[in-house]
């Protein structure tokens, strides 16, 4: 078995079976039996690695080639041997308050399953254990481990957007906390937000329509029976998505009111120097006129030429600043 190879395991009548090591003959002993299935998990395979899987199962070249460079949409595609599907799960890092995003493509064919998976937010290590404890879903076959796959997915898609709904709340009160910090950093903090975001809906928004497709569609290797189950995933993917778009929105108004906040403080802080400003010109405008080098100036030579000037000048200085202060200015 190929080093990169994390499970392989047989399935007949939703249990798991002692089968070969060697993949290629479990899954001919897999179609022998007419009722299992086999279902290899691969971590971060190499062209190489994944050559002999790919020729193995009769996987479409463009199937393996998206698999094998990740940075995928979400999609679902039907080849003539094999349906293929990619997924990104997402993962929330508490200690930096950030989402991240993985890749999981899925080659559901005849009695085969082969999962692929990118990055570390999409283990399955927990979904074919949950799988394995019941039997009555397992039974259905590939149908079973896609549908299995699809809503863990989705459900850590509703937690994660919860988290979210968490920080953009914390957010929204430093926002508009009456002693905000300064606006360069929330502004960025909005900004880095809004990225997180963005991640998230690369995630759920392109998965919308194969979810839709899965759920009312023909879909080969599926089962009709199966539609009910993939409905499901379908609604908690839309409201998943649904919440997310609120998040966007809500975001933008944030950034809006920040930005407006950041106008009037500036708009506040014009009319405050403004004014100071108006109030130190007059007595700069009078000592300077009175500091030219000319004789015949009106009451140079008087005795209460100095102390007339200074009381007319503080008087008007003080008249200036209860006018601003009547206006709100200062």
């Amino acid at each position: 078995m190929l080093p990169v190879i994390v499970d392989c395991a047989i399935y007949r009548d939703g249990r798991r079976t002692e089968g070969p090591e060697d993949f290629s003959d479990a899954l001919d002993a897999a179609r022998a039996s007419g009722d299992a299935f086999l279902w290899i998990g691969m971590y971060e395979p190499t062209e190489a690695e994944f050559d002999h899987v790919s020729r193995e199962f009769g996987l479409h070249p463009l199937a393996v080639e998206d698999a094998l460079k990740a940075h995928q949409r979400p999609k679902l595609e039907v080849y003539d041997d094999s349906l293929f599907v990619v997924l990104k799960p997402v993962l929330y890092e508490e200690s930096t308050d950030t989402v991240s995003a993985g890749e999981l493509m899925l080659f559901i064919g005849d009695s085969f399953v082969v999962t692929v998976r990118h990055g570390e937010g999409a283990p399955l290590a927990a979904v074919r254990h949950r799988l394995e404890e019941d039997p009555t879903v397992l039974r259905h076959g590939p149908t079973a481990v896609l549908y299995a796959v699809s809503d863990a997915v989705v459900d850590h898609y509703i937690e994660v957007a919860a988290e979210l709904q968490v920080d953009l709340e914390e957010l929204e009160a430093d926002v508009f906390a009456p002693n905000a910090s300064d606006a360069k950093n929330t502004a960025a903090r909005i900004y880095g937000f809004k990225r997180q975001v963005l991640e998230f809906r690369r995630a759920t928004n392109p998965l919308l329509q194969p979810m839709d497709r899965l759920a009312v569609g023909d879909v080969p290797f599926v089962h009709d029976h199966a539609r009910p189950f993939f409905r499901d995933v379908a609604d908690h993917l839309t409201r998943a998505s649904e919440h997310i778009e609120g998040l966007d929105r809500l975001l933008s108004d944030a950034l809006a009111a920040h930005l407006a906040q950041t106008g009037l403080r500036q708009n506040d802080d014009m009319r405050k120097i403004s004014a100071w400003a108006a109030m130190a010109a007059v007595p700069t405008m009078v000592a300077g006129i009175y500091g030219m080098n000319f004789d015949h100036m009106p009451e140079l030579h008087q005795s209460w030429g100095y102390p007339v000037v200074v009381l007319v000048m503080v008087g008007v200085c003080l008249g200036l600043h209860r006018m601003f202060k009547r206006r709100g200015w200062l």
